[in-house]
């Protein structure tokens, strides 16, 4: 029984490094770029998107098409970056705990 004990509080170990680093999640920061920065997208590891900046220069009326590509880009590229920093602190979390190959996190 000591063993199923063991297992168990393990477990909650696990749960709650996961809620930790769940909610760090939304303290990291990326920024996608489309134009070559003439659009930019601030957004948390989480997804959550903080800003968005359009240069000056893209604001006419016969450039509305490119503009609106540009700003899909660049909330594509913070996705991206998003996912990938999300990812890296996950692993971080699941780095010390012994799981059988294969399994991941989350449950």
């Amino acid at each position: 029984m000591n063993d199923l004990d063991q297992i168990m509080a393990m477990a909650q170990n696990v749960q709650a490094e996961l809620s930790k680093a769940q909610a760090n999640l939304d303290t990291i920061e990326v920024e996608g770029q489309a134009g070559g920065g003439l659009v930019k997208v601030r957004a948390s590891a989480k997804g959550r998107v903080i800003s968005l900046s359009i240069d000056d220069s893209l604001v006419q009326v016969s450039e509305k098409a490119m503009l609106e590509d540009l700003v899909v880009a660049a909330f594509n590229d913070a996705r991206a970056k998003a996912d990938a920093a999300s990812g890296e602190e996950m692993s971080k979390m699941s780095a010390g705990i012994p799981l059988p190959p294969g399994f991941k996190l989350p449950f």
